[in-house]
């Protein structure tokens, strides 16, 4: 029997409702009172503006916010945490990186390249700047199992290559990129930067930025049992420095005159306003939570979970699963059921207490490559277990009961 890795007990929302399968964790991952207890804590203990005051209390909030910043470090592996922009999530990062550096460094006669595996924030951002700047969009196709074509991505990049942006992990199939492989073919035929999607990376695989000779990495909290509305941007300090601010305001300032402005360094330039230091202490709750279970663990346990799932939904009639095998995946099983529209087949699972996500996923360019407008969707994480399996299976058997019984 494969048992959660982390109780639903430690999961409020869970634990209240013992029923539920919550086979949804790609879109948002469920949070432990850890999580829940460190966010109320802050505003219980430590509510203050960081940066803002002289006082004590401002002074704790700081050294929370800053705490926060450390400790995302460390789970990326990032030895330089000054390269940790927060931001509200993968999506603002990459538009971001667009906003600033695209801005600044891509031309006319420039190319960028770009997956058809990429998630729309890892895909318009790059398509909206090459609209802008007269530059030139390449989107690199895929293998018939939806990874990366590494040939394909060899042709596309030349020396007028002058971005290349590419996801670690597949929102909508799960696929692993074999990232090492990619950056080398990169590095060895342009001097592009390099940007990488690890929205659905970090909260499945062990993470190490330093180690990656990439120039630029996203990922979002909420993905990792963390809250929603905050992420973070990791960066190489010598981009990061020559990059001008994408915001202005309070905190990324260093003098204003009446003619112009000097900014803040980093990563303080990056980060106009008052920063959400609540929801950064909970993101740094989560990573501990993570960190004390292992993600070579949480690795091994979705791998178990999913290659159980997968069997299981292909044995069943009429199924379509798409991305490549199991074990190349992250915990993410996306399929199609014949004659049935995966939202009515997400409707009907719900009705058993099996929460799926169904549409397009953020990821219309690949849809349309699998020839197909939508998928329906189930993905695990630390706090799933058989029984989730079992109920996927038993509520996609009745719906196919269901569908037969109407014909």
């Amino acid at each position: 029997m494969l048992s959660p890795l982390a109780p639903r007990s430690d999961f409020p929302l869970l634990a209240a409702n013992p029923g539920l399968h919550y086979l949804d964790s790609a879109a948002t991952s469920q949070k432990p009172a850890a999580v829940l207890d460190a966010i109320r804590g802050f505003y219980e203990t430590a509510n203050a503006n960081p940066h803002r005051g002289a006082y004590a209390l401002s002074a704790k909030a700081t050294d929370l916010y800053h705490d926060a910043r450390s400790t995302v470090a460390r789970f990326v592996g990032v030895s330089d945490s000054d390269c940790v922009i927060f931001t509200r999530g993968t999506t603002e990062a990459m538009n971001l990186v667009a906003s600033s550096w695209g801005r600044a460094n891509v031309g006319p006669g420039d190319e960028i390249v770009v997956t058809a595996l990429e998630h729309h924030a890892n895909f318009v951002p790059w398509q909206q700047l090459a609209l802008a700047t007269g530059s030139t969009l390449r989107i690199v196709e895929l293998t018939p199992q939806q990874t990366i074509d590494l040939d394909l991505l060899r042709d596309a990049v030349n020396t007028r290559t002058k971005l290349v942006a590419i996801t670690h992990v597949s929102n909508a199939v799960g696929a692993i990129t074999p990232l090492q492989d990619a950056v080398h073919i990169v590095r060895a035929r342009s001097a592009a930067v390099i940007v990488v999607d690890g929205a659905q990376a970090v909260p499945h695989l062990p993470v190490h930025f330093d180690t990656l000779n990439i120039d630029f990495y996203a990922f979002s909290g909420h993905k990792l049992l963390g809250p929603m509305g905050i992420g973070a941007l990791i960066g190489r300090r010598a981009l990061l420095e020559k990059m001008p601010p994408y915001q202005y305001g309070g905190d990324m300032i260093e003098w204003v005159r009446d003619t112009d402005c000097t900014w803040n360094v980093i990563p303080h330039k990056f980060e106009a306003g008052t920063p959400n230091a609540a929801d950064a202490v909970g993101l740094a709750a989560a990573i501990r939570y993570l960190e004390a279970l292992g993600m070579a663990n949480v690795r091994a346990h979705e791998v178990a979970l999913l290659e159980r799932a997968d069997a299981a939904v292909r044995a069943l009639p009429g199924v379509t699963v798409y991305g490549p095998p199991a074990a190349q995946r992250s915990g993410v099983l996306s399929f199609s059921l014949a004659d049935v529209h995966p939202h009515d087949l997400a409707t009907i699972l719900d009705q058993h207490g099996v929460c799926i996500r169904a549409g397009h996923h953020c990821g219309q360019p690949l849809m349309r490559r699998l020839g197909v407008s939508a998928t329906a969707r189930a993905s695990f994480y630390v706090y799933s277990d058989e029984s989730d399996v079992d109920a996927l299976v038993g509520a996609l058997t009745a719906a196919q009961a269901l569908f037969a019984s109407v014909d």
